[in-house]
């Protein structure tokens, strides 16, 4: 069932993803409570032990396309502790960034008071993932702090410092390379998780403000969301469990 209502939610065949979405480990068959967070990581295994969850809904999950397929080292710690105690995992990754309410998104929007333009205008960049919306401010530096005193971290910001904006830009986690997507799409602001090398010279250069806010500072939002939806629809327990991460 709770594998049903997360596939009819968050439609993981519509994306093009880097490693499988939905069921990633089988535990037990009747699941009670659901607890969520970022990444499958084993201090969110622990935790999640610790408090009788049947079930973990993360962002990141076990499993990428290209990566080593032994089951070694950190990789053994952790599936040996869900194994050990018959826990599920689901993940979602893409599907989990690009869903238009309760997404990774949607949801950061949402925290910082952004408010997202309908229909086409309000999505751009690679299968639609990046999010276009409006937050009036007479500078870039006046949404970056707002953003650190929403997110309680500091963030990186390159930008003209007395430009005004309204057009902001945000894809979550590691989407520097959504950055040009957004200046096409004629943002004053992007709003990610990280930033390279390349994105702080096309900041100067094109006169669009780039604002790193951090991959799991920017990505806390969607999972909880998703699981607290998901759990009242079902009638499950769910907790969030946020593991600090400085990334």
């Amino acid at each position: 069932m709770l594998l049903g209502a997360l596939d009819a939610l968050l439609q993981p065949t519509l994306f093009r993803d880097y490693g499988p979405n939905g069921l990633q480990v089988e535990g037990r068959a009747h699941i009670r409570k659901l607890v969520t967070g970022v990444t499958a990581s084993r201090a969110l295994i622990d935790a999640a032990v610790g408090s009788g969850a049947d079930a973990i809904l993360v962002h990141h999950g076990l499993f990428w396309r290209g990566q080593d397929g032994r089951v070694t080292g950190w990789m053994k710690q952790r599936l040996s502790r869900l194994l050990a105690n018959e826990i599920n995992l689901y993940a979602y990754h893409l599907p989990l960034d690009g869903h238009a309410e309760l997404g990774n998104n949607a949801q950061l929007a949402r925290q910082l008071g952004i408010g997202l333009y309908d229909g086409e205008r309000g999505r751009f960049g690679e299968q639609s993932l990046g999010f276009i919306g409006r937050w009036s401010a007479p500078s870039a530096s006046t949404l970056a702090t707002h953003i650190g005193k929403v997110l309680g971290r500091p963030v990186t910001l390159v930008a003209e410092p007395d430009r005004p904006i309204e057009h902001v830009a945000l894809c979550t986690g590691g989407a520097q390379g959504y950055f040009e997507a957004a200046i096409a799409a004629g943002a004053d602001v992007f709003i990610t998780g990280e930033i390279s090398e390349p994105q702080a010279h096309y900041a100067r250069e094109c006169g669009v403000a780039y604002i790193a806010c951090g991959h799991h500072a920017s990505e806390r939002y969607g999972a909880p969301a998703v699981g607290a939806h998901v759990a009242a629809q079902l009638g499950l327990v769910h907790e969030f469990i946020d593991i600090d991460n400085p990334a």
